[in-house]
């Protein structure tokens, strides 16, 4: 299984406050990330496309948990 499919199923398992914790940190990673960048110190510079990807992923999974919820109601 690939990188990609686990982390979304390990998003999908969590909650809606699961998943705004996970957006949470994945910014705060991201932005660790680009103060690493912008003083010369990242090596891998992929890992900003990554993490960004990551935060695109969990909105969405936390967009479409919320919009089930709703039409549930």
């Amino acid at each position: 299984m690939s990188k990609i499919t686990e982390s979304r199923k390990n998003l999908q398992a969590k909650d809606a406050a699961g998943l705004q914790a996970e957006v949470k940190e994945l910014q705060k990673a991201h932005f660790g990330l680009r103060m690493q960048k912008g003083t010369q110190q990242l090596n891998n510079n992929a890992s900003l496309r990554a993490t960004r990807r990551d935060i695109a992923r969990a909105k969405t999974i936390l967009a479409q948990k919320l919009s089930a919820e709703q039409a549930a109601k």
